[in-house]
């Protein structure tokens, strides 16, 4: 897949010169409805033989557009957005920079700059995608162009609501982990490295991976969770439990930064420096303090036999971490 990095104006040794097809969209999350645009734009790429290509934007418009409620982190950052893509088969991924440039550009410039001048012949998008200065462009301007045909892809559903980043970014914070991941479509996965930690947990019982996010991800609500975790090259899978917090048994929850630390059953090997995938099973509690390290232990013992079960049905199932 060849990725094309855009900062407006476009230059024109950045247009595509062979037919495509294009969806496009912010695309965070790559969820169930977003899946669906892609099984769309195979559809017509197949029918009409052109390329796949997908647009999309980084960062979210929100930046520009409405600084008070700008979202900075992700369910994919723009690198797990790009490497999903290329699991779809695209043949090109143009990432436009969302500037303030960018934001005044007219909904007739965008047309024409960045579609018809990039050889598309087919339009994928969801329904409510929009585009150009204040939002004025929308699909159906873009179903009344000649110079391409254009798709509009209706609303996806689970059970009568809507699937959406929205939606799913709600369920991870509130702990409503299934929701998410039956919207996703997929485990939610937080990639990262293992860094050095307190080293507090290997005193107790329970030594822990400290994993240091790889990008801006959205963080699950603070709590314990049944995870999996993928580790190095040889992308093997170990089972355990998660811990997202302050860890206020010990720090001042107003003081304490946030972190993720994984527990894996049967596991010594030192994988400081590894770069790991943690894919989010199950919420099992929310985080709370303790009374001092016994009544800790003992619920951590709890914790672990829990989630044991949770991942013992899990992975019996065959789970897929593939998307």
């Amino acid at each position: 897949m060849k990725v094309i990095e855009v900062a407006h104006p476009i230059q024109d040794n950045q247009y595509i010169t062979e037919e495509v097809a294009m969806a496009f969209g912010f695309f965070d999350g790559m969820h169930k409805g977003h899946a669906k645009v892609f099984d769309t734009l195979e559809e017509k790429a197949q029918a009409a033989n052109l390329k796949k290509a997908v647009m999309t934007f980084d960062p979210h418009p929100s930046v520009v557009l409405n600084p008070k409620l700008k979202r900075t982190d992700y369910l994919t950052p723009i690198q797990d957005k790009v490497e999903i893509l290329e699991s779809y088969g695209i043949d090109y991924c143009i990432i436009i920079n969302f500037s303030s440039k960018f934001a005044d550009v007219t909904a007739e410039e965008f047309i024409q700059e960045y579609i018809i001048k990039n050889n598309v012949k087919e339009v994928i998008a969801g329904f409510d995608f929009t585009f150009g200065k204040f939002g004025k462009g929308n699909m159906m301007i873009l179903d009344e162009m000649s110079e391409f045909n254009t798709t509009i892809v209706s609303k996806q559903e689970i059970e009568s609501e809507k699937i959406s980043t929205t939606d799913i970014r709600k369920s991870l914070k509130t702990g409503d982990l299934q929701k998410a991941n039956d919207e996703l479509g997929y485990r939610y996965r937080i990639k990262g490295t293992v860094v050095q930690g307190e080293k507090r947990g290997r005193t107790i019982g329970f030594p822990t991976a400290n994993v240091q996010p790889s990008g801006d991800y959205v963080l699950p609500k603070n709590g314990v969770y049944a995870v999996s975790m993928e580790i190095g090259a040889n992308k093997q899978i170990y089972r355990g439990v998660a811990n997202v917090g302050v860890k206020p048994t010990f720090h001042d929850p107003s003081k304490a930064q946030v972190v993720i630390e994984v527990n894996l059953f049967d596991f010594s090997e030192n994988i400081y420096g590894e770069r790991v995938t943690v894919f989010w099973h199950h919420y099992l509690r929310p985080e709370i303090k303790f009374e001092g390290i016994d009544p800790l232990v003992e619920q951590m013992n709890k914790d672990k036999e829990k989630a044991k079960y949770l991942l013992s049905v899990d992975f019996g199932d065959e789970i897929s971490y593939n998307i």
